[in-house]
């Protein structure tokens, strides 16, 4: 039988889900806090926001059923015809950089902003025949058919949903008047997680608030995992979009969905869903932190190698393009075309970077051992 039912936030969680919940929390702390510092430091860091954020693009969509791999974006993301898995994550990741740019100018997350990215996100996709942009009108279902006798969740109606996402604006950004949110429908005994919590734990429940409150016809779990990083920004805790949590719930992608439906109805488990999500968080972090350390040791490791300073910036563009070519490299690194051909001619030999030399024209230039430090 279908779940039906959401309670508005905050929420409270027993006692014994607390102490687990506040005992992780502070070992990803920390492990995000080291992430910062070394990006911070690094010399691939502006690089590598872009490719990480492409293979978040690439994570997220896959749990919605998209058949599209990290190499294949990497390959295919500048062709000029693309097929439809491309133009998702395309969007997915025009989207993300989007939000990125309002909230490093101060805008906060709200109805509005969320509306505009569903909009990018959209944009010539599946099911972008449907209102984009808007707030469903009807209701919705979420099931393993198109038969809302076999939906696992009704979402609330299509009048509730501004309710529900002021509701949501307000535990993500306080009140206007700094008022605290009800807990009245709250059990009394529990632990109560509010408006002031850590980031990580609030990043968790507007999640999967969020996805319950299910106000779009489609894109929402997309939307929805984008959420998780802009608040992440909005609150500080990390200062670029350098973290991302898509790639750890794909490998789980049965327990995640199992999870959130868990949130839902009228006897919530929040604590199950929280500690889920903080254990994601601290196997990505620790995944992010290590990708990092590979990278920078690679990048270095090429710079010593390289002999001119246009070598050095054609070099680094690989790091945020592993798959290049003369034009972009000219135009990333502000060098002329001709220059661009010779330094990646140069790093070729090198063997820093892979070209197939039987191609005459529109070579592509290949940092091959970059690839195999993101995708490990």
């Amino acid at each position: 039988m279908a779940k039906t039912g959401l309670k508005k936030l905050p929420i409270s969680v027993g006692m014994k889900d607390a102490l687990k919940i506040l005992s992780v929390l502070s070992t990803v702390s920390n492990k995000l806090g080291r992430l910062e510092e070394k990006f911070n430091h690094s010399v691939v860091s502006d690089a590598l926001v872009q490719i990480l954020s492409l293979s978040e693009s690439v994570e997220s969509t896959r749990i919605e059923g998209t058949q599209v791999t990290f190499s294949d974006m990497v390959e295919e993301k500048n062709d000029k015809n693309p097929r439809w898995e491309i133009i998702e994550v395309s969007n997915y990741q025009k989207a993300l950089e989007d939000g990125f740019e309002r909230i490093r100018i101060g805008y906060p997350i709200s109805s509005k902003l969320i509306k505009e990215l569903h909009q990018i996100l959209m944009q010539g996709a599946r099911g972008s025949t449907q209102a984009t942009g808007s707030f469903r009108k009807i209701q919705n279902f979420i099931g393993p058919t198109k038969n809302i006798e076999d939906a696992s969740y009704i979402p609330v109606s299509a009048e509730t949903i501004d309710d529900y996402m002021q509701n949501l604006e307000y535990f993500i950004n306080g009140h206007p008047y700094n008022n605290m949110l009800p807990i009245t429908h709250l059990n009394d005994d529990g632990y109560i997680f509010d408006e002031n919590s850590d980031p990580l734990i609030k990043a968790a429940i507007l999640h999967a608030q969020f996805e319950s409150i299910h106000p779009f016809f489609d894109g929402n779990g997309r939307l929805g995992r984008i959420l998780i990083v802009l608040y992440l920004m909005q609150t500080k805790l990390i200062t670029k979009p350098i973290f991302f949590v898509s790639e750890e719930l794909e490998k789980e992608k049965a327990r995640y969905y199992n999870l959130l439906n868990g949130v839902r109805g009228q006897k919530p488990d929040w604590g199950s869903w929280i500690f889920f999500f903080l254990n994601a968080c601290d196997r990505m972090a620790e995944r992010i932190n290590n990708k990092l350390d590979k990278a920078e040791e690679l990048a270095r490791k090429g710079l010593t190698m390289c002999e001119t300073e246009s070598e050095r910036k054609a070099w680094l563009v690989t790091f945020s393009d592993p798959f290049t070519n003369s034009s972009n490299v000219a135009k990333l690194a502000r060098i002329s075309p001709n220059t661009a051909r010779k330094v990646l001619n140069a790093l070729a030999e090198k063997d820093l970077l892979f070209v197939d030399t039987e191609m005459k024209r529109n070579r592509k230039y290949r940092n091959y051992d970059l690839m195999r430090i993101l995708r490990d």
